[in-house]
């Protein structure tokens, strides 16, 4: 999984999500068919992360964003169904197809309330303004009595 946070972060502490651990489970169990990912190109403006993505032959309304415990879930899914008859009503050609990708990031260290999307020619952009905090060191030495 890939972090929007450029640095390792020094807390550890990670919160516990059990369908986090429920997907990884279905994906290894699976090997990810369920939905496939899609190549994502991010790049650090400095304040803020500015993410691409490739969805050709979607429509804006199939494309879904979703933020929850500070990840960021992009899914789109399609369903097309095509045919052609000849003039009795048979068919000469008729093509179903599905496709459903859905990727996820941390998004811990942007401004949730002010990622922007936009949707043309089929690239999603994402706008992420980092969050202006202080990295303050908290550690300190312990001298031992």
């Amino acid at each position: 999984m890939f972090e929007l946070t450029p640095f390792e972060r020094r807390n550890h502490v990670v919160s516990y999500n059990p369908f986090r651990e429920l997907e990884e489970l279905q994906r290894s169990f699976f090997g990810n068919q369920m939905t496939a990912a899609f190549q994502t190109d991010i790049r650090d403006t400095g304040d803020a992360y500015l993410l691409e993505t490739d969805l050709p032959g979607f429509q804006k309304e199939d494309i879904h964003l979703e933020l929850e415990d500070n990840y960021l879930t992009i899914r789109a899914q399609r369903n097309t169904d095509t045919e052609q008859k000849d003039k009795h009503g048979n068919y000469l050609r008729r093509e179903r197809s599905y496709g459903a990708f859905q990727r996820s990031f941390d998004v811990s260290a942007v401004k949730a309330d002010e990622i922007k999307a936009e949707y043309h020619d089929g690239v999603l952009k994402l706008t992420l303004p980092k969050k202006n905090e202080e990295h303050k060191n908290t550690a300190r030495q312990i001298d031992i009595q």
